[in-house]
């Protein structure tokens, strides 16, 4: 049995050394963030930082508490810690990103509601538990928040799960591909982990100061800019005002949003080569994305076109403009609103609900059960059907040249089936309490999703659900935010047993 020396040549006393050290380091590290917020506190109001300087000594407490006590050990990470710490990291750092909430009752009143919110938030969900119009009336400390969990968020889905963690061995491999976001790992930036990850790092805070550049040229005030800009790279949706972007009817504005949720939810490791290499035929090359601008291009005319025929708005360009904006803010995932789809006409409110589970791709911050395996499906779906008609014959599913091994097709198979049966179930809970069955299951798909926004009562806040319904959705969100079995593992006996 492998011995974890420490300073006094003792070893720790359970199994779990290795996750208890890395979370302490990343709730630590997390909790000085919360000065960031405690600074916009100062330029503003500077009516919130006793309650952000509280959250963070508690936060740093406990780091401190689960760090100390295991600071020299070096263990080896197992497969099993891998899954452990990719659950932790959101649970656990949601339950103190909470507090600055919890601490400001006066919109969030129960640590329900509050760990909702931060749940919400570093998932990159954006379902909010605002009541409706209120996030005018937030601080400018709690609004930066709430964008800056989102930018963390999204910036964990990426760089935790892609680059970073797989720097720790063997172990770190096994949590990458537990949290990664796809199906297949890209064999381009695993070579070199460290440089990937600071590439990876680079190419988002890139993309947001452009996405930043591109709202305040535009006229939205800099520190909105800043906030929306940090939310719609991670697409989250957390926004400034309770009228989400529709709050300054700008087209140029909605452009710049359409354009930076479609690169949020693109695959990072595309960004990053096609910097590199300064060449754009990299996204043309690649599978994933030419479906994925397929599929937006598809759904779009499916949305604005009824919106068009059916007199919704007067014009052509009029009726675009809502549409796309609604079709990708769904599909990519990012929750950010102009209009009510709600009282859209005939399938379009349900068509945006659907985009939500298929519109966003491997790698990126969005959710949903991603395009690669929605190829994959495609082509073992046909696969099956060559089958019935040549029984002995052997088709292999090739990906961009390369053969899919069987086991990720099938493997594939089952994901669909547990997160299809996942979100119907969910529904039924949602119904339970209350709840349209429309509402119930457009609240289920944007958490499972990580999409942010339902249709009617749940369109823009889910104040009105009971807590019950809320731990529901939270439980959702961390099912899409963990791509499924990642956290349904952690509940089975075999998980634990030695």
């Amino acid at each position: 049995m492998p011995t974890y020396p420490n300073g006094n040549g003792a070893r720790p006393r359970h199994r779990y050394v290795a996750v208890q050290r890395i979370i302490g380091i990343l709730l630590m590290v997390f909790s000085l963030t919360l000065l960031i917020p405690v600074a916009v506190d100062f330029l503003y109001e500077h009516s919130e930082t006793g309650e952000f300087v509280q959250s963070l000594g508690i936060a740093f407490l406990a780091g401190t508490l689960l760090w100390w006590p295991v600071r020299y050990a070096r263990p080896e990470l197992k497969n099993r810690d891998g899954f452990l710490i990719a659950v932790l990291f959101w649970v656990v750092l949601s339950a103190f990103a909470a507090l600055p909430f919890f601490l400001h009752d006066d919109v969030w009143p129960s640590y329900t509601s509050a760990l909702f919110e931060a749940l919400s938030g570093l998932t990159t969900t954006g379902a909010t538990a605002v009541p409706r119009g209120n996030i005018d009336l937030l601080p400018h400390a709690l609004l930066w928040y709430r964008a800056q969990l989102h930018w963390l968020g999204g910036l964990g889905i990426i760089v935790l799960a892609v680059a970073v963690l797989p720097m720790l061995g063997i172990g770190g491999m096994q949590l990458a591909r537990a949290e990664a976001p796809g199906p297949m790992k890209d064999a381009r930036l695993t070579s070199r982990l460290i440089g990937a990850a600071r590439a990876l790092w680079t190419v988002y805070v890139l993309l947001t100061l452009a996405c930043l550049l591109g709202y305040w040229g535009l006229g939205m005030p800099l520190f909105d800019a800043l906030c929306n800009a940090m939310s719609t790279l991670a697409t989250g949706g957390f926004a400034t005002h309770s009228a989400s972007l529709g709050y300054y009817n700008s087209a140029g504005i909605e452009t710049i949003a359409i354009l930076f949720m479609l690169f949020g939810a693109s695959n990072f490791a595309l960004h990053y080569l096609a910097w590199r290499d300064r060449s754009l035929r990299i996204y043309l090359r690649d599978t994933e994305f030419r479906v994925f601008i397929g599929i937006v291009l598809a759904m779009g005319a499916l949305v604005c076109a009824p919106l068009y025929l059916g007199g919704i708005y007067p014009d052509l360009g009029s009726a675009i403009r809502k549409g796309l904006f609604q079709l990708v803010s769904y599909g990519t995932n990012s929750g950010f609103s102009t209009a009510d789809p709600s009282l859209w006409p005939g399938y379009v409110p349900m068509l945006l609900v659907l985009a939500s589970f298929m519109m966003s791709c491997s790698g990126g911050t969005g959710g949903g059960v991603k395009v690669i395996r929605l190829v994959l499906f495609v082509k073992q779906a046909a696969r099956e059907m060559k089958r019935l008609v040549h029984p002995s014959a052997e088709v292999a599913i090739k990906l961009e040249g390369k053969i899919v091994p069987n086991d990720v097709v099938y493997a594939i198979g089952g994901f669909f089936s547990v997160y299809i049966g996942f979100t119907v179930a969910l529904s039924f809970l949602m119904m339970m309490t209350g709840l349209d069955p429309v509402s119930a299951f457009s609240a289920v798909a944007a958490c499972i999703n990580n999409a942010g926004r339902g249709l009617y009562s749940v369109y823009d806040t889910v104040a009105g659900v009971s807590d019950f319904g809320k731990w529901v959705l939270m439980f959702a969100m961390l099912l899409g935010r963990l791509e499924i079995f990642t956290l349904l593992i952690v509940f089975t006996p075999t998980f634990w047993r030695r």
